[in-house]
Formats: structure tokens, sequence, C-alpha cells
């Protein structure tokens, strides 16, 4: 990625961002007091917060693990973030330094961030487009530059649909971008749910919907819906804290609930 446009840089420091308040559970600091205070806020419906971020970024880590030990050298990540060491490439490029990752984002502060951090190994790639989730065919288009669509892709889909609701096409969106990727290819998706406190997520989602965010936790079997077509992969959809933990990078949580976020990963036939 070169040059960065000043008007894509134009940040919004007068509503919080997902991205943002996700930055402020891992501790990072590129976020501002709005990000903080809504932070504070989810904090008040459960005081796991922090964990739930990390326990999110761990399933990351172990899919990464994962599919490069089956051979994967392709990753198109989808709803980056702001960067947080270790991020996908460098998981991915220590099990084969010569994996190709593809970032995309449309946060302002990501792209501000995406030429100094994520940068990669001499012998793969690591690039970053700036476009929005719900533009699949210009980001399926800009990937095509920079990955071999005639060997799988892995497809990687972390913390980004639940802010995405029905009605927006979060269901069409896994079609539109698995379709153009071969036979081989895998999909990588974890998610918010409100299955374990339906009142919490109501009002979780009332708070992002007053600071003009769209949050949508979804059911067990809502999540599993993203995933018809494909072959899911043992343990198939599971809490995202118990998705292979012999993998490392376990999370260790408090209380004795479950921290309430579903992970899975399938397989295009």
């Amino acid at each position: 990625m070169t040059g960065l446009d000043a008007a894509a840089l134009r940040i919004d420091t007068t509503k919080p961002h997902p991205a943002r308040v996700y930055d402020w559970f891992l501790g990072g600091k590129d976020n501002y007091p709005v990000d903080e205070e809504m932070a504070k806020q989810l904090l008040a419906l459960d005081a796991r917060g922090k964990e739930m971020a990390q326990v999110n970024r761990a399933f990351m880590h172990r899919a990464t693990r994962w599919l490069g030990a089956r051979g994967l050298r392709q990753y198109l990540d989808i709803g980056t973030g702001i960067p947080t060491e270790p991020n996908l490439h460098q998981i991915a490029q220590r099990v084969a330094p010569e994996s190709r990752v593809v970032y995309c984002d449309n946060d302002p502060i990501v792209l501000a961030h995406a030429d100094a951090l994520l940068r990669g190994t001499p012998e793969g790639l690591t690039e970053y487009i700036q476009a929005d989730a719900r533009e699949p065919r210009t980001i399926i288009e800009r990937a095509a530059d920079l990955l071999d669509f005639t060997e799988p892709v892995a497809l990687s889909l972390v913390a980004l649909l639940h802010f995405v609701d029905d009605e927006d096409g979060a269901y069409e969106l896994i079609s539109r971008l698995m379709e153009p990727l071969p036979s081989g290819s895998y999909l990588v998706v974890s998610h918010v749910t409100g299955d374990f406190d339906p009142e919490g997520a109501a009002k979780a989602r009332a708070l992002y919907r007053a600071g003009g965010s769209t949050l949508r936790p979804r059911s067990r079997e809502e999540f599993a819906r993203f995933f018809d077509g494909f072959e899911l992969v043992e343990p198939g959809v599971s809490l995202t804290a118990d998705w292979h933990p012999e993998l490392g990078a376990v999370v260790e949580t408090t209380g004795d609930d479950p921290i309430p976020g579903y992970g899975a990963v399938a397989r295009k036939l």
C-alpha cells in the first residue's frame, strides 16, 4: 500500500468506532475518549469485556495456525481492525514464511497504521486494501490482484459479522465472498452471541445503536447458517474459547459463565 489519502484519513472522534473500542479492550492506545466511554459502558453490562476481546483474538491465532499446518498459504482478512501484535500475517508467516496475507478494513485509523505495522517476511506478501466489508465485489477485485485465486484462500471474518445486520446482507456477504474462491478454500468466522445473557445483549445492541453503529448478536443456530454449503471442520460450531485449545493462545477467564462468542472454520468443497 502506498500513499495515504488525506480525506481517507479523516478520523471522526465524536462517535465511538467498533475497531477502536476493540483496541481499548485489547489494551491498545489507538482509541479516543468516546471509545473508552463506550467500552466502560459495555463493561458495566459484562465485566469480562477485555476477556471477550482476548478470547476472540486467541481464536484467530489458533485458527491461523491450524490452517497453516494444513498447507494454507493465502489469507484474506476482512475487518482487520487496528493492528495488535501478533497479527494474522505474523502467525501465518511463522508457520510458512511464503504465506500471502491481504488485510481489508474501512476505518481511517486502521489505514493510518497499516504501512507501519503490517509488514511481513521477504518471502511472503502482506498488503492492505481499504474497502467496506459490504462491498464484496470491490474487495474481491482488489484481492485478486494480490492473491492467486486458482489456489485455496482462507477468508477470515473475525468479530466482523455481528456488526452487519440481516437486512444489510450478512448471509449474502458470505456467499459473494466465497463464490470466487476455489475448492479447498476455508471460511473462518467468530461472532458474539446473546444466548447466555439475552437482556445484556439487547442492552449492548442499544448502546451501539445510540453511538451510530450496528451490533447484531446471533444465536448458535443463526451463527451456524453462515456455514451452509460448506464442510465444518472439527469440532464444528463451538464456543470461541473452546476451539482447538491444544493449539495454544488460550486465555484464562473469570467467572463460571462461558465467554459469549462462537467460532468455527469450514472448508469449501
